[in-house]
């Protein structure tokens, strides 16, 4: 598979994906986004990946946002259609079944929080800067950014947020729960990697139904999520990798995961 505005690289179980646009910022236009849905699809159908880095080219911007040469020419219907366009990719990322780590190496606003948003974790460089400056274009987010914030933040800060357009640095992102680390920017794709790694000797299976679990269970009632809860965890019981793990835990080594 051939992208002009990605690059894809496979590390073992490992695959990074690099947003390629660096002259724009690593803008999103409509065909970033349909090489990223390409991607991301055809790696969650790799049995052979078992988690995901994505980031940006260069060290300025993880992605400044949507493309504005596109966003200045939208009319209401087709505005709709570019926002639902965008929301689906970012779905395709939350819910791939693998872990996502985004990589934030620099800017991430607008459509980048927003993709960032959609990934499993987020290890932000201390150099990064987020945020829904939308506003100051006479425009809301509209990759979901209304939705997945205050999820993640809590409603009065991520209307705060969305309403002034303000961006966080990102020892901010991380004290509000935006992110989930913060380390040198010398060292984000080394720190990356390795809990890349980590993940990837986990076992596959039970992670797809973690990230289900903790996804869909969180848009239910408590009691129907604790059924949904319930019923993953009794599919996982099943798995040759339950008997493999528990087995190793009695035996005292480490478990050989093969996602069966």
């Amino acid at each position: 598979m051939s992208f002009e505005n990605l690059l894809l690289e496979r590390d073992g179980a490992i695959a990074i994906v690099t947003i390629n646009r660096p002259k724009v910022l690593n803008a999103l236009n409509t065909q970033t986004l349909d090489e990223l849905r390409r991607a991301v699809l055809d790696l969650k159908q790799d049995e052979g990946v078992r988690v995901v880095i994505l980031t940006g080219a260069g060290d300025k911007s993880f992605v400044a946002g949507a493309d504005i040469n596109e966003l200045a020419v939208q009319t209401p219907t087709g505005g709709r259609e570019h926002a639902l366009a965008g929301q689906h990719v970012f779905d395709v990322i939350e819910n791939m079944g693998k872990p996502v780590i985004a990589a934030i190496n620099g800017f991430a606003l607008g459509g980048g929080c927003e993709l960032a948003m959609a990934c499993t974790l987020r290890l932000a460089a201390d150099t990064a800067k987020l945020g829904q400056p939308e506003i100051a274009l006479g425009l809301l987010p509209g990759y979901a950014g209304t939705q997945r914030l205050p999820r993640l933040v809590g409603k009065g800060k991520a209307t705060e947020m969305i309403l002034t357009g303000a961006l966080i640095a990102a020892d901010e992102a991380q004290r509000i729960g935006l992110v989930t680390r913060v380390v040198p920017a010398a060292d984000l794709m080394a720190e990356a990697r390795r809990l890349a790694a980590q993940l990837a000797r986990s076992a596959p299976i039970a992670m797809r139904y973690i990230i289900n679990a903790i996804n869909k269970g969180g848009e239910m009632p408590f009691a129907e999520a604790c059924q949904y809860e319930a019923t993953l965890f009794g599919l996982v019981a099943s798995t040759d990798d339950m008997r493999e793990g528990t087995k190793a835990f009695l035996e005292k080594r480490k478990p050989e995961f093969k996602g069966r």
